[in-house]
């Protein structure tokens, strides 16, 4: 009888189950995570809800990009990532997005009630129920999925591209990758913004700017089983978090949790000191990218299998080429896409993460395919293209191999692990550094062959061994992850991350973008020594036969400016400090100054930047820069010029000069110089350093007329640097007053000499001491776009 009750409640339900919507009888169904049903033609998708109060996790992206690095939308980029769940509320389910931010992880219902109540709640959607079946809703989504969930009209508006709104009669379903699965279903819209262009960027891009079409892509993604282990967050491991605050926890204790983001592995064999993965992580590379571009993104992505190994796995990373017809913006694929633009841009990283307890679900990487063609530019500028048989290869194979690099270095984001921008100082200890190319001199000659490192760096390893690494059951784990980070210490490794690097006034000794080297005073004197050989080789051997001089001009700027990158880190160290992330007892040095050698020789060579010997462009060559040649224009990455149609070399002097001055003489900097030289009287203090750089500028004499008119251009610009300084709203009392006594006895000086240019100086100076109050700074010529080397903006998190 009990069987027969049994079998009679399965058929009854599987009755119900099937029975159809009337309002999709006209309907294709699509049946997976959630069943949905396509009407083509009305154009519409309704979805089938039959779990109510049932999270899940809700991610957007933007499928089809504008195409412009400046405005930064992207194709493959995703947007924002929610845990959702759909709760009936009268005639409607509403899309819900709870507060993970405030938790209360108790046995205690009442207290994780009280604190869910505590704090707002998001309703992303509202859906009037369309039908009803035993327990089972129909509801409209076609509006849900055809807004502009990505932002793409506030993004425009707020890079002043022009106002423009969704237009629903130029947008549309795209059911090419609108698709259902067992434990996602993906959406996908056309999506056409009409509006008035006021901006270049996208004016250069549309082949319309009234009309602007992309694609919106949304996933509904069944959230991972409980059984993933989080691992706790040290500011130390290189690791990103997530974080929330837990009002379930002891007085005694901290309210804010923060774990760090990871893929899910686990040993096959967990007692064995090396086992293969249960599942491995895998990241499948663009079929889209080209050779022999795509095999070098395979070689340096396969770098992070050796930190894994480290870690006591065997294949726990692999990298394959996409399997054909597989969509980049199906969550069960990790996946390296080749992104294209219009102007070179940032490549980056990104993650779709579990926000309860920082799984990731999916690594997604946007690699920018005018980067490598920048590479191949720099090392043209070094090494020629055209002045012997293998110098074209030479050339590329050093492009190719920073794409390597960058390969292994934006998939490590997705991994879960954040810049280290102390590494280049530890032997090149990461790749989650950013590398300006290692250019040596050997016999005299330019040499490329170590200009990228070509494995995995040894923080790297430590990075993986503290996310991934398994303990032994009955092992302290807390004990075991701070063995891991003191051993790393003990053996010389550091770690310091974009906050410490980016800024402007930045303060640690090891700390920089595109550097080189153990002393970044050191490395700057030996870039200096590169550049000079590099640019008294230069000549017609650094293009290709049949190119312009325009183009010999382009192939100029990035050896001009080659040393940009080392000078700044060099200038971190006036009034730097060298410190850590430390912890209690540790053994880390906390924070102490910079060794003021050091320190003064890295002034050494920064002022050397100043010197007219190291900015005059030969004469030689400035018969080599004709007046752009017809349809070769310049562009963003040209030398500006106030000379109209001519090359301007005392613009470029200019131009490079104000660079070196910016960070030398940046407000925070200086107002450090007064605390250092308080605390430090060995080490440089403001006075020093303003008297110093007057006496390599100001006090140079030169008889040649060329060289004079360079040094005026380099005056011209420290004291706009010094006037800026002293009017600079965040530059304190004491630098102030140092300023303006450094200038009264510059004025003085002036009025001493007696040509027009020095006299018009000292009038600047005195209409500046009378009042400063309305002193706007007087720019050089913009500096051609830099960094990153070879392509802010981002290397982003999600």
């Amino acid at each position: 009888m009990k069987k027969s009750l049994f079998f009679l409640v399965v058929f009854a339900c599987q009755i119900l189950s099937a029975q159809t919507f009337v309002k999709t009888k006209t309907h294709k169904k699509f049946t997976g995570y959630f069943n949905f049903y396509y009407n083509e033609a009305n154009d519409e998708v309704h979805l089938e809800v039959s779990k109510l109060d049932e999270e899940f996790l809700y991610q957007t992206a933007l499928a089809a990009g504008v195409g412009s690095n400046d405005i930064g939308l992207d194709r493959g980029q995703l947007g924002s990532t929610a845990v959702v769940k759909f709760v009936k509320a009268g005639n409607k389910l509403l899309l819900i997005q709870p507060n993970l931010k405030f938790r209360a992880i108790s046995n205690n219902p009442e207290e994780a009630k009280s604190v869910s109540e505590a704090f707002a709640q998001s309703v992303i959607y509202g859906f009037p129920i369309v039908e009803q079946k035993y327990g089972r809703y129909l509801i409209d989504i076609t509006k849900f999925i055809a807004r502009d969930a990505h932002g793409v009209a506030n993004r425009l508006q707020s890079r002043r591209q022009g106002s423009y709104s969704l237009d629903p009669s130029r947008s549309a379903m795209f059911m090419e990758r609108t698709k259902a699965f067992p434990k996602n279903v993906e959406f996908e819209a056309i999506l056409t913004f009409k509006g008035k262009a006021s901006g270049s960027y996208i004016t250069s891009v549309a082949p319309n700017s009234q009309f602007i079409t992309v694609r919106q892509h949304h996933s509904f993604v069944e959230l991972p089983d409980a059984n993933y282990q989080k691992r706790k967050f040290d500011p130390r491991s290189g690791s990103f978090a997530i974080s929330y605050m837990d009002y379930a926890t002891p007085i005694t204790s901290d309210i804010e949790k923060k774990y760090i983001v990871r893929h899910r592995l686990e040993k096959k064999n967990p007692g064995a000191f090396q086992s293969e993965p249960v599942e491995p992580i895998i990241y499948y590379l663009d079929r889209g990218a080209p050779e022999p571009v795509k095999s070098a993104l395979l070689e340096g992505g396969s770098w992070w299998n050796q930190a894994f190994e480290a870690a006591g796995y065997k294949d726990a990373f692999q990298i394959r080429v996409l399997p054909e017809g597989a969509d980049p913006l199906d969550v069960r694929y990790n996946v390296v896409q080749w992104v294209h633009r219009s102007t070179r841009g940032w490549s980056y990283g990104g993650s779709v993460v579990d926000p309860r307890t920082g799984e990731i679900i999916k690594g997604h990487v946007s690699l920018g395919s005018l980067r490598v063609r920048q590479d191949y530019l720099i090392a043209q500028s070094l090494v020629g293209v055209s002045n012997r048989s293998d110098a074209q290869n030479e050339a590329l194979q050093m492009a190719l191999a920073r794409i390597r690099q960058l390969s292994a270095h934006e998939i490590g984001h997705t991994l879960g692990f954040t810049h280290n921008f102390a590494a280049s100082t530890n032997l090149r200890a990461s790749v989650m550094d950013y590398p300006h190319p290692y250019v040596q001199l050997k016999n005299g000659e330019i040499d490329l062959s170590e200009a990228y490192d070509d494995k995995i760096g040894a923080w790297d390893k430590v990075s993986v061994i503290y996310a991934y690494q398994d303990f032994p059951t009955g092992m302290n784990e807390e004990m075991a992850l701070e063995a891991i980070l003191e051993d790393s210490f003990e053996r010389g490794l550091k770690f310091i991350s974009d906050s410490d690097a980016r800024a402007p006034g930045g303060a640690h000794v090891d700390a920089h973008l595109w550097d080189n080297g153990l002393d970044a005073g050191r490395e700057l004197e030996r870039v200096l020594q590169v550049r000079e050989v590099a640019i008294s080789n230069f000549s017609e051997n650094n293009i290709e036969d049949g190119k312009t001089y325009s183009h010999l001009e382009d192939a100029f700027v990035p050896l001009y400016f080659f040393h940009r990158y080392q000078t700044e880190a060099a200038a971190k160290m006036i009034g730097g400090s060298d410190y850590s992330y430390a912890v209690k007892n540790d053994g880390q040095n906390v924070v102490s100054p910079v060794n003021p050698e050091k320190e003064r020789f890295a002034l050494t060579q920064i002022l050397e930047t100043l010197s007219v010997d190291h900015l005059k462009i030969p004469e030689g060559l400035l018969r080599k820069f004709p007046p752009r040649a017809y349809g070769y224009g310049r562009t963003r990455e040209s030398f500006k010029t106030t000379n109209g149609m001519t090359f301007d070399a005392l613009g470029a002097a200019q131009t490079a000069s104000e660079f070196t001055l910016k960070y030398l003489f940046h407000y925070q900097r200086a107002n450090r110089l007064i605390q250092q030289k308080a605390l430090f009287s060995n080490n440089v203090g403001l006075e020093e350093l303003i008297r110093e750089t007057i006496k390599v500028t100001f006090l140079e004499k030169h008889n040649n007329a060329y060289e004079a008119e360079i040094q005026n251009s380099i005056n011209i610009q420290v004291l706009e640097a010094l006037l800026t300084l002293g009017a600079h709203k965040g530059a304190s009392f004491q630098v102030k007053a140092i300023v303006r006594a450094e200038l009264i006895d510059l004025k003085e000086w002036a009025d001493t000499n007696n040509t027009a240019y020095i006299k018009e100086l000292s009038e600047r100076i005195g209409s500046y001491l009378k009042d400063n109050s309305d002193y706007v700074t007087s720019s050089a010529p913009k500096i051609p776009d830099g960094s990153p080397i070879g392509s802010e903006i981002r290397c982003d998190f999600n």
